[in-house]
């Protein structure tokens, strides 16, 4: 016996709430959803009907209990039992019947309260109330304290603050920054077209994308030369500029120009990278690579990224690719994992990705790792790598570099 239960039809019906239908049905001034809604409803054959005649009157009774419904019937001549009328369709006309049905009473009052409030407010967000339902009755309590926050924001379009100097009673700027991804809808919706962000772009926060001033993003730099000193009478100094210094640094004013520049991931690799002429190691955590990017003048170094021996290690050198093509790897080789054998770890969460930007031999390595041959999951990270072997890996790419632009040179 395959008839819709009861049982069926309240999870018809949930189904239709959990994905937003019934309350667009009943919200929306679109024409399509809108109720009533026709649910599915599988009957009893004209056989059934004849041999199950007791329990075909008891299922219509059930359908007939449940109020929400709106039965539509037809009427067959049985051939022994002659007359009958049975249910042909079965209809959802009421929302408030049929969230009592699903015992959602309480979202549904939910729902209608931010619907009000919006509408008396603004009524431009309620496309988004009506694409997330769900949503919205998750954030019905803090409703009141978002729309202040979107009225505020079209009201002060551009404002040039810091998020912490929004000053609107009741709402601290923890409540924005924890609100960022339902902010971001609303402002789309709400600003004019003055003031309504483009297209996303690479690297753009919730702050820099509707108008607000970003924390700088700090980087973290050590000269690895003792000629450069950038505050008189001091060497080798662990510096940290925001990026938009970092970029405007005029090496030009020094007694020794930059000429290369080492990326490492790992901190006691950054405060113990090995001395080298010309150069700068710039510690990577803690900021992306659009920070760095803005620095125009690393394009004229020779880059060098040491990451961790591992997918993902590859899958970031592949990333940095995309700001600085001409960066090269370090102690990234099949030379270095093969020598440090006995402290390979574990990567639990490998890349699985295809990285155009990686040359032949980090390819050949990336596949090895990417695809299990050396083992499952092998790694190599940073800080296990001898110092003595890093040390002869950067006299090498230095002396690589030397011999590359003597020979550029006689050409």
């Amino acid at each position: 016996m395959n008839w819709t239960t009861p049982a069926d039809i309240g999870s018809q019906v949930l189904r239709l709430w959990d994905r937003g239908i019934l309350a667009r049905a009943a919200f929306s001034a679109e024409p399509i959803p809108a109720l009533p809604i026709r649910l599915k409803l599988s009957v009893p054959s004209s056989q059934e009907l004849s041999d199950q005649f007791e329990q075909v009157r008891a299922w219509i009774a059930q359908l007939q209990s449940i109020s929400a419904l709106r039965i539509e019937w037809r009427e067959t001549q049985h051939r022994v039992l002659g007359l009958q009328r049975i249910p042909q369709a079965i209809w959802l006309d009421d929302f408030s019947a049929s969230v009592l049905l699903i015992n959602k009473q309480k979202d549904a009052a939910h729902l209608q309260q931010v619907i009000n409030q919006t509408s008396a407010a603004l009524p431009v967000l309620m496309p988004w109330i009506l694409a997330n339902p769900a949503g919205a009755i998750a954030l019905a309590l803090k409703w009141p304290k978002l729309l202040a926050v979107v009225q505020w924001r079209a009201a002060n379009p551009m404002p040039k603050i810091y998020l912490r100097q929004v000053d609107i009673p009741g709402v601290h700027s923890k409540f924005i920054e924890n609100h960022r991804g339902a902010l971001t809808a609303l402002f789309e919706l709400a600003l004019g077209a003055s003031d309504r962000p483009g297209p996303v772009e690479s690297g753009e926060t919730f702050a820099t994308r509707f108008g607000f001033l970003e924390r700088p993003t700090r980087i973290r730099f050590r000269a690895l030369d003792g000629r450069f000193s950038l505050i008189k009478g001091t060497v080798r100094v662990d510096f940290k500029l925001d990026a938009e210094n970092f970029a405007l640094l005029d090496w030009g004013q020094y007694v020794t120009s930059i000429k290369h520049v080492f990326i490492t991931e790992n901190e006691i690799n950054f405060l113990t990278f090995p001395d080298v002429a010309n150069a700068l190691v710039v510690f990577g955590a803690g900021y992306g690579w659009e920070a760095l990017a803005k620095a125009r003048w690393l394009h004229t170094c020779s880059l060098h990224y040491w990451g961790d021996l591992d997918t993902h290690g590859f899958a970031i050198l592949h990333q940095l690719r995309h700001y600085f093509p001409q960066v090269n790897s370090l102690l990234m080789d099949h030379a270095t994992l093969v020598q440090h054998k006995s402290v390979w770890g574990f990567e639990a969460n490998q890349s699985k990705g295809n990285l155009s930007r990686l040359n032949a031999e980090e390819t050949g390595l990336y596949n090895l790792l990417r695809d299990n041959r050396l083992g499952q999951g092998v790694r190599l990270e940073q800080e296990h790598i001898g110092f003595d072997w890093v040390k002869a890996a950067v006299r090498a790419a230095i002396d690589l570099e030397a011999n590359l632009a003597g020979a550029q040179s006689e050409k």
